[in-house]
Parts: structure tokens; C-alpha cells; sequence
């Protein structure tokens, strides 16, 4: 059985590549913004893994991720932010919660499988 992905970006052609270049591996869920997205989760849907663009219009990336990490629910996916933001990894260590992993747009589809993949491990660890 696959594993669910929850991609959220406003970037209709990112939301393109990045089913393509997933869905072959992982069952794939797109939104196009946090409220979405939140809203998705809330409906009672427990992705295994939540890619998140950093800057969209109405919720924005940090809110979204902020409101999923501090939920007694969802805490515990894991999620990557994908941003083009030039500072994204000094945004990133300003945070006040945990963002498991950050890449910058444009990426390689490699680099994002593997840290996918990385971050799908350790979650799965029976010593977390």
C-alpha cells in the first residue's frame, strides 16, 4: 500500500512536477493553499508526509506548517518546506517549531526523494 502525500503549493506547475514525479511511489494529495490543506487534515486525513511551499498567498507556508506542529493531531508528520525563498534556511532556524527538512526551489527530483525517503524512515522507527 502506498503512502499518502500531502503537497500544498500555490504554484499550479510545481503541484504538476511534483505529482509526476511522486505519484509513481506515494498516493498524492494536492492543495493549492494552507487553509486547503488544513482543511483536508481536519476532515480526518493522516497523510504519512506534508510538502509545503513557503510563501502562498491567504495561509502561508509557516502558518500552515506552525498550526500542523503545534496540533496534539498532526505533530508528528513529518514535512518538508520547498521554497525559492533566498533566505529559506535562515527563515527556517527562526522558526519556534521543528521543520523536518527544507529545499530550494528549483530542486532536483533526487535530492527531494531522497530526504522523502530519509524522513519516511525515521518516522517509521519503532524508537521514536
Amino acid at each position: 500500500m502506498k503512502k499518502t502525500l500531502l503537497i500544498v503549493d500555490d504554484d499550479l506547475s510545481i503541484l504538476k512536477l511534483l505529482n509526476f514525479i511522486l505519484s509513481k511511489d506515494y498516493d498524492i494529495v494536492v492543495k493549492n493553499n494552507g487553509i486547503d490543506a488544513f482543511g483536508w487534515l481536519e476532515d480526518g486525513n493522516m497523510p504519512e508526509l506534508i510538502i509545503s511551499d513557503l510563501q502562498m498567498p491567504y495561509f502561508d507556508g509557516q502558518s500552515f506548517v506552525k498550526n500542523v506542529k503545534i496540533s496534539g493531531f498532526y505533530r508528528d508528520i513529518p514535512v518538508i518546506l520547498l521554497s525559492a525563498a533566498h533566505d529559506l534556511n535562515e527563515q527556517v532556524s527562526k522558526m519556534p517549531f521543528k521543520v523536518d527538512a527544507s529545499i530550494h526551489k528549483p530542486f532536483k527530483p533526487s535530492e527531494l526523494k531522497t530526504a522523502i525517503n530519509q524522513l519516511l524512515q525515521v518516522y517509521e522507527s519503532p524508537n521514536i
